[in-house]
């Protein structure tokens, strides 16, 4: 098997993965049920919003603008965030993010950090790199505290656990809760109000323990360096503002001009992710800030880890460079028929569903089997199009990366433009592309090829040989006609001038 997951072991091929995933009924079940109940919601909440098409846009417009001249806008940031009273770092790949993170952790002279739910610190792998250096990391988010009491991998991009059911949480509280801290109570049932006071009252001790918080951001503003997490159980605001030392780890596309640009995103992502009108919890700071320091509320150092990754080599890229847009909402997982099925595992990467086919793939590249697989992991239904934000146009980056897999060719790979080789097992997919346009640009034998078929369609298999097999394991092949598109015309229509 090959293929990687920061801080995890290697991950075979996506149908391989599906295939076992989609055999697990009670994987299938909670998927299905958790997946429809979101989308329902989403869509309700959407619909609220009689300019909801012209926010879209406008998101889509900012993001664009923000990918054209990113270079400009972080420095703006930078500079905002040093003035506030921040400390600005850049990290070029996991390894320097993770090295950064530690030995500011390190440097505090503390050994344990609470983490508010970050994508980026997941993407780096950076509660392995902690663990590494002796530092025990916490996660305060609910549904990621499950997965990591379950010693598991998130699946979800806003619910990590929900290939988790009820019955399945009280047991993973009951046995693993006392080896992280306060035990579960005697006789924990599964009703979610008990689980959540079981983590509640779990969690409570770390928030008031913790000296060093390690968090992501939604959203950085450049023009004013102020940072924002939306988040909807308090645990964040907990994070942000007990702990002496807060690190926040940010993609760098996560920039945004100005407040004003906000303003588009506040409205779009809680309904298009919780199906909420506004988060419970949205919570701004900007470097230390008029009230924060020794004489007031908030950490008295704050420290801004700008993570690169990858993002540079996909910005080069005119089409790929559009999944930069995405605000992290997971309206795409939600809708996706490949990922109800299959489960955020299957993807081997933090990234799972819609989006995680085309971002992976870029952050990482495509040579590992998992992420030369991954742009296939989709019907191309449109479904992704449709719900997002900021107008990602998935099923295009998808095809896309297809044609990087199966033709290869020039790609920028850390900063420098080489040129690829297609992945193993594409010699016929190719040959037939091949084939195909040969007969494509004689008409008189596609003509000729046409009628063949049409006479010899009483003697079509019902399954193909060869590679084509594969294709008609899960589908009937297509009956031939009995006359062609291009027969039935003359006949009907007179021979076309």
């Amino acid at each position: 098997m090959t293929g990687t997951y920061l801080g995890m072991p290697a991950f075979p091929a996506f149908p391989e993965a599906a295939r076992d995933a989609v055999r697990d009924e009670v994987l299938r079940a909670n998927l299905r049920h958790a997946t429809h109940t979101i989308r329902d919601k989403r869509a309700r909440a959407v619909a609220e919003l009689a300019d909801w098409d012209r926010l879209r846009a406008a998101g889509k417009a900012i993001k664009d603008h923000t990918l054209r001249h990113l270079d400009r806008y972080l420095l703006q940031l930078e500079s905002a965030v040093t003035a506030a009273g921040g400390t600005v770092h850049w990290a070029a790949d996991a390894d320097e993010a993770n090295r950064i993170v530690t030995d500011l952790v390190l440097a505090t002279g503390h050994r344990e950090v609470v983490k508010v739910k970050s994508m980026a610190t997941q993407e780096i792998g950076l509660n392995e790199a902690l663990e590494a250096a002796g530092i025990a990391a916490y996660e305060t988010d609910l549904a990621e505290l499950i997965v990591q009491l379950g010693h598991d991998r998130p699946s979800h991009i806003l619910v990590p656990a929900i290939h988790r059911n009820r019955g399945e949480i009280r047991d993973i509280f009951r046995t693993e809760m006392g080896g992280w801290g306060r035990p579960a109570p005697d006789g924990l049932g599964d009703d979610p109000r008990e689980l959540a006071e079981a983590a509640r009252l779990h969690l409570r001790e770390k928030f008031l323990r913790a000296k060093v918080a390690v968090s992501g951001a939604n959203f950085m503003v450049a023009e004013t360096g102020t940072l924002v997490v939306f988040e909807s159980e308090g645990n964040g605001r907990m994070c942000l503002t007990l702990p002496e030392t807060l690190i926040s780890v940010v993609g760098i596309e996560k920039v945004v001009p100005t407040f004003r640009d906000l303003e588009v995103f506040l409205q779009t992502l809680p309904r298009s992710s919780t199906a909420e009108r506004m988060n419970p919890y949205t919570t701004m700071w900007t470097g230390l800030g008029p009230s924060k320091g020794a004489d007031g509320d908030g950490p008295s150092a704050f420290h801004l880890v700008l993570l690169d990754n990858g993002r540079t080599d996909t910005l080069a890229d005119e089409t790929g460079r559009q999944a930069l847009r995405c605000i992290r909402c997971s309206a795409c997982l939600n809708v996706c028929p490949v990922y109800e099925r299959a489960g955020g595992h299957a993807y081997g990467s933090v990234y799972p569903g819609p989006i995680g086919a085309i971002l992976s793939p870029q952050l990482r590249g495509t040579g590992s089997e998992i992420d030369a697989t991954l742009p296939y992991a989709s019907t191309l239904c449109g479904a992704c199009y449709e719900v997002c934000p900021v107008a990602i146009d998935i099923p295009e980056v998808l095809v896309h990366l297809r044609e990087r897999v199966a033709q290869g060719g020039p790609v920028t790979r850390e900063g420098i433009r080489v040129t690829v080789r297609p992945a193993h097992g594409h010699t016929a997919e190719r040959a037939a592309m091949r084939a195909a346009r040969l007969l494509l640009d004689r008409p008189g034998a596609l003509r000729a090829g046409e009628r063949l078929l049409a006479r010899a369609r009483r003697l079509a298999p019902r399954r193909l040989p060869g590679p084509g097999r594969a294709w008609t394991d899960t589908r009937d092949l297509p009956a031939f006609p009995a006359e062609s598109f291009r027969d039935w015309w003359t006949r009907e229509r007179g021979t076309p001038q």
